[in-house]
């Protein structure tokens, strides 16, 4: 009986979205919860980049380190993103914007979000950071209940 040789390292273990994860390849993100929104700390922009390509999810990234007010912040995630034009500009516009819209566009395959230099200021204070990491909490939930991984990474500038 003619059977192909393989190596162990090659042999198929499961499939993860469209991806084949091989016995000894690292599966990323593995020690973060598939709904969660925590700072970026030790995680590189890049390597969550590739990581969403590995898993085949949806990267959504946006630098806020020019945005000056809650309404900056707003403009800048609606262009990064590419919202739809009748976007509200506002928090609850945003929340529909990243679940409603999209879950009515097709099934997901999950999404690793990064929003980079969230602006630290007095134009954008403490409580407007809060408001907008609960727009993102809220939206974790949201996915979390339809079994779709949604991870948000935020760091402050």
């Amino acid at each position: 009986m003619d059977t192909p040789l393989r190596k162990d390292h090659e042999t198929p273990v499961r499939k993860h979205g469209e991806a084949l994860l091989r016995k000894n390849d690292e599966i990323p993100l593995r020690g973060v919860r598939p709904n969660i929104v925590q700072s970026i700390r030790a995680f590189r922009v890049q390597d969550l980049q590739d990581a969403a390509t590995q898993l085949n999810q949806h990267f959504l990234y946006a630098n806020l380190s020019s945005a000056q007010s809650k309404q900056e912040v707003l403009d800048m995630l609606a262009a990064q993103y590419t919202f739809p034009a009748h976007f509200g500009k506002n928090f609850d516009a945003l929340y529909d914007c990243i679940t409603d819209l999209v879950f009515k566009s097709g099934p997901q395959p999950g999404f690793i979000v990064v929003l980079e230099q969230i602006p630290a200021h007095a134009k954008f204070d403490k409580e407007a950071r809060e408001q907008l990491l609960d727009v993102f909490r809220e939206a974790a939930e949201y996915w979390a209940d339809r079994k779709i991984p949604f991870r948000c990474f935020y760091s402050f500038l």
